[in-house]
């Protein structure tokens, strides 16, 4: 947004950060002027006012908390009674500047870790990525939309024909031009990567009403109202005046909402009609995201008369079935628990049959390669299993297998791993070997336990330093009274019980 204008030698000599990925996409929609009337990220007074009243502190309405994080050592050099010293520049991943950020208020929120509040004002060339052309503000979109009604439809999804016939029936009615908005900040609510969603999108085009197509950073916080209130807000900045509905969207920000009614296949004529005008011997009800789901991870084609062979190919495309698609496998649990050794045995087997390619990414050689340098503490921890997830993930992208097997002790470090693989398109099979500490100390194999108990060692894992249960792994093993082949082909079955690999030949 505007903001006021700072001397070069103050944007140089500025200090740099790089917000999370939420942040940044919150930051494009500041700058591009669709999170109006902000014009920045919110202080305390207008957090606790939406807090108390869903309003913010002068009484506009606004849906949802719209913040920046940064650690305490940035925070505490910040000095906001000094225009020269209270500007900190927004960067991009790969450390490109986003924007300027005039720091108007700072606070404490955890451990080292501070809000701050403040206007923002472009910087840079806009970005990068697929399909930046579809990147307009509303400003630009407003602009080339035709006078009268706009129909909104925030497309998260891959438009199938219930939907397609859906929004023509709505456009016709309004006689309103289409606008799709099209999440893209990250994966869909189905695992779809956002440049596969774009694509499929653009397949159906030639079966929708004339359309204007916009890319849009809006990301799900995980409560479906205020997203769908913010939705709304967003969709209204971009000219619309009515929203089609998925079921999930609600009113806000003045829009009228069209909730229509079921449709079904008519299997007398091949038209999708509202299916209480259909008898029910000759409908056929739209399928289900899982049983779409269900039929891409099984390599069965999706019917023709639910969704279009154009949208059909892309989707394919993007989840091809689960034998041909990437996969990370990720073993945790304590040392001593086996968890290596079944690693290495399944990576055997696999190459043995050759039906995939593997990566095996040991903790013990990650830690010599990969991550030489870290030490033991929770930071370096959930650094080193980043690494190995940032790792697994791209093996995953180009369709290969990766098995990894760190100790990975702390549940957030997994779950940054599970979704970095599924922003890369790959599958996850957590596997916890959850073999009891005393066993695992009987083994000390490598002796780390006796050096902790004997206070030579901090930090190991299950002696000084937690280690948290995995709240939904996929496959549990107690390796106590289980020999490595037994494990091995326990998770092997696994794999092929889900179509990961197809049985091995006897």
């Amino acid at each position: 947004m505007n903001g006021s204008v700072l001397p070069e030698d103050v944007l140089r000599d500025a200090p740099s950060y790089t917000p999370h990925p939420h942040e940044l996409a919150d930051l494009e929609l500041l700058l591009s002027g669709a999170y109006q009337p902000l014009t920045g990220f919110l202080g305390r007074a207008d957090l606790d006012a939406l807090r108390r009243r869903g309003r913010l502190a002068d009484g506009t309405p606004w849906p949802v908390p719209v913040t920046l994080e940064i650690p305490a050592e940035l925070a505490t050099g910040l000095v906001l009674d000094d225009p020269l010293h209270r500007t900190v520049i927004l960067t991009d991943p790969e450390g490109a500047p986003v924007a300027a950020l005039d720091v108007t208020d700072v606070w404490p929120i955890a451990e080292r870790r501070y809000n701050v509040a403040g206007t923002v004002r472009r910087m840079g060339d806009g970005g990068h990525g697929p399909f930046q052309r579809l990147r307009r503000t509303p400003e630009e979109v407003t602009a080339l939309l035709p006078p009268g009604r706009v129909l909104g439809v925030i497309a998260d999804r891959p438009l199938h024909r219930p939907q397609l016939a859906q929004i023509a029936h709505a456009a016709r009615t309004l006689a309103a031009h289409l606008l799709i908005l099209i999440p893209v900040s990250g994966p869909g609510p189905d695992g779809l990567p956002p440049e596969a969603l774009v694509r499929s999108i653009f397949a159906a085009r030639d079966r929708m009403p004339p359309a204007t197509v916009v890319a849009v950073p809006l990301m799900p916080r995980g409560d479906e109202l205020r997203d769908a209130l913010l939705r709304s807000r967003v969709a209204a900045a971009y000219g619309v005046t009515h929203v089609l509905s998925t079921g999930e969207m609600l009113s806000g920000a003045g829009l009228r909402v069209l909730v229509p009614r079921e449709l079904a296949y008519d299997n007398r004529d091949g038209q999708w009609r509202w299916r209480d005008d259909i008898p029910p011997r000759n409908r056929r009800l739209a399928m289900t995201p899982a049983e779409i789901d269900d039929l891409l991870d099984r390599g069965f084609p999706l019917p023709e008369w639910h969704t279009p062979p154009a949208v059909a190919k892309e989707l394919v495309r993007a989840r091809p079935p689960r034998r041909h698609r990437g996969l990370v496998v990720f073993f945790t649990g304590y040392s001593g628990s086996g968890k290596s050794t079944i690693a290495r045995g399944l990576a055997d087997s696999l190459r043995e049959d050759g039906q995939r390619t593997i990566t095996l990414l040991d903790g013990d050689v990650v830690r010599r390669e990969l991550s030489a340098g870290l030490g033991f503490s929770k930071a370096d921890r959930d650094r080193n299993v980043r690494r190995i997830g940032w790792v697994a993930a791209e093996v995953g992208r180009h369709r290969g297998m990766a098995v990894a097997c760190p100790i990975a002790p702390y549940e957030n470090a997994r779950a940054a791993a599970r979704a970095m693989a599924a922003e890369a398109g790959a599958g996850f099979v957590l596997v916890h070997v959850n073999t009891p500490l005393e066993v695992c100390e009987q083994r000390d194999r490598k002796g780390l336990y006796a050096r902790a108990r004997a206070g030579q060692l901090r930090g190991m894992t299950g002696i000084d330093d937690p280690y948290e249960e995995p709240p939904r792994a996929e496959l549990t093993i107690d390796t106590t009274h289980m020999s490595v082949s037994e494990a091995v082909e326990l998770v092997q079955a696994y794999l092929v019980e889900h179509g990961w690999v197809e049985p091995k030949l006897t």
